[in-house]
This record gives C-alpha cells, sequence and structure tokens, in this order.
C-alpha cells in the first residue's frame, strides 16, 4: 500500500496525502519515510513551486500511531523520535511554501506537522486537537515552538493543557489557522491558495521563510541578514521582473524561466 499519494492538482503544485484512511491517517515510520521521500523529490524538482499537505478521505491526519508506541525501549523510544525530527527539519527547511489542508481531525503529530509548514487552512468540519498530557506525553514534533510563535504563549498553554477540541472557525480566530473556508472545500481552498503562493518569486520567499523559521537574536544580526538578502535579490532576475512590471502596471510573473 502507497502511504502517501502524490498528484499535481494545478500547475506547479505537488499534492501529498496521506494514506491510511482506515487509521484516519495516523502518521507511523512508514508514513514519515514516504513524506521525507516526496518532500525531497518535490524540492529536487523545479517544475513545483508550493507543496499541499492533506490526507485520504474526511482528515488530515489523528495523529500519531500510538500502538507503535508501546513498550518501547529507551533507545527504541529515541530512534524513533529521531526519526521524526528527520521529518520536522525537512518540512521547516523548505523553501517552497507548504500549505496543511487540515480537513477533519488534525491532531498530535497531524498538527505537529501542519504547524511545522507555512499555511494552515481550516473548515467548519475541521477539528484541532493536542492531547499528550492525555497520554501523559509531552508535546513534540516542535510543537512547544511552533504553537506558541502562532497563538501566543498562554493560549498555547491552554490548548495543550485542556486537551479539548478546537473548531476550525475558533482556530482561526485563535490564530491557529491562517485561513477559514466556513463550510467550502477545505482542499479546493489549500490548492488554490498553494497557486497564489506559488506565483511569488521563489528565492524572495525561501530567504523571508528562512528568516522567520530561524528569528534573528538581535535586530543587528536581523539588519545583516537583511543586507546579505537584498544584495543578492537585487541583482536577481526576478528583481529586473517585478521592476519592469511596476513600471508597464502589470502583474508581474515569476515564473519565467522555470522548467517546463
Amino acid at each position: 500500500m502507497t502511504m502517501v499519494l502524490r498528484d499535481n492538482p494545478a500547475p506547479s503544485i505537488r499534492r501529498l496525502l496521506v494514506n491510511r484512511p482506515e487509521k484516519r491517517n495516523a502518521i507511523d515510520h512508514a508514513v514519515r519515510e514516504a513524506l521525507m521521500s516526496e518532500i525531497r523529490a518535490a524540492r529536487a524538482d523545479r517544475t513545483v513551486r508550493a507543496i499541499v499537505i492533506g490526507g485520504v478521505g474526511d482528515h488530515f491526519s489523528a495523529g500519531g500511531d500510538i500502538g507503535s508506541m508501546i513498550e518501547l525501549s529507551e533507545a527504541e523510544a529515541r530512534e524513533r523520535m529521531q526519526h521524526i525530527h528527520q521529518l520536522c527539519r525537512l518540512v521547516a527547511d523548505t523553501p517552497l511554501p507548504v500549505v496543511a489542508a487540515a480537513q477533519g481531525y488534525c491532531a498530535g503529530a497531524g498538527l505537529g506537522l501542519a504547524l511545522l509548514g507555512d499555511i494552515i487552512v481550516a473548515g467548519s468540519a475541521t477539528k484541532f486537537l493536542i492531547p499528550f498530557l492525555k497520554l501523559a506525553l509531552a508535546p513534540d514534533w516542535g510543537s512547544v515552538l511552533t504553537l506558541p510563535a502562532r497563538v501566543g504563549r498562554g493560549r498555547a498553554l491552554r490548548m495543550m493543557t485542556e486537551g479539548r477540541v478546537i473548531p476550525g472557525q475558533e482556530a482561526a480566530e485563535a490564530g491557529l489557522a491562517d485561513l477559514y473556508v466556513g463550510d467550502d472545500d477545505v482542499m479546493d481552498a489549500a490548492v488554490a491558495y498553494a497557486q497564489q503562493m506559488a506565483a511569488l518569486p521563489a528565492d524572495a520567499f525561501a530567504r523571508l521563510k528562512r528568516r522567520l523559521v530561524e528569528p534573528s537574536a538581535t535586530l543587528d544580526a536581523e539588519l545583516q541578514r537583511e543586507e546579505d538578502d537584498q544584495a543578492v535579490l537585487l541583482r536577481a532576475d526576478d528583481f529586473r521582473e517585478g521592476f519592469a512590471a511596476f513600471t508597464e502596471r502589470r502583474a508581474p510573473d515569476f515564473r519565467r524561466g522555470d522548467a517546463s
């Protein structure tokens, strides 16, 4: 069985769907391996300018496969976490825009995966859940960092300790989700937003994303990164296209030169 399905629902968009609908797309070792393989392939494909991650059926992911966590030795527990962290770093470090189509349950590891991307799309049927403490586990997948960055420390602490379902609309109001589409199709909305992001200048976006993912410790450090980025971007073809579009009063086409 193919753990992650791949397709291209729109030009320049690679869609990856966790394919365990009978388990509400619970994430196990095989799913992680498949996601890493597909994300690396998307990054290597010059025709791909944005990634959409979702799940087959009605759910994004109900979280980690709990059955695979029972009776682990310390060495096995560490090996499991190290494998998870390979995927975490790969998603966070991906220079392409990553949009999560959070339909249905988006819980635990599934929410951690979504938080590592750039945009989370939710709908009226979306149910976010952070169940770690109910299992006597601390939140993982980087979520103790990524969730407070979105909603603030106090709200993140409440979400992590209350362990209740957070509906899509409430999540959007709190900043956990970026787009709330009500009863509309979450996947279609995610693909449409990925198309918008795919139209952005790729190198400028990648540099912006890197500085957001790894914030500067001081203003001086950030100003140095600005200098380093602009020294490259001001001399690039994308800036020439952006300037030409500005003077010609048209929309810029930053896809010029992409591989066909």
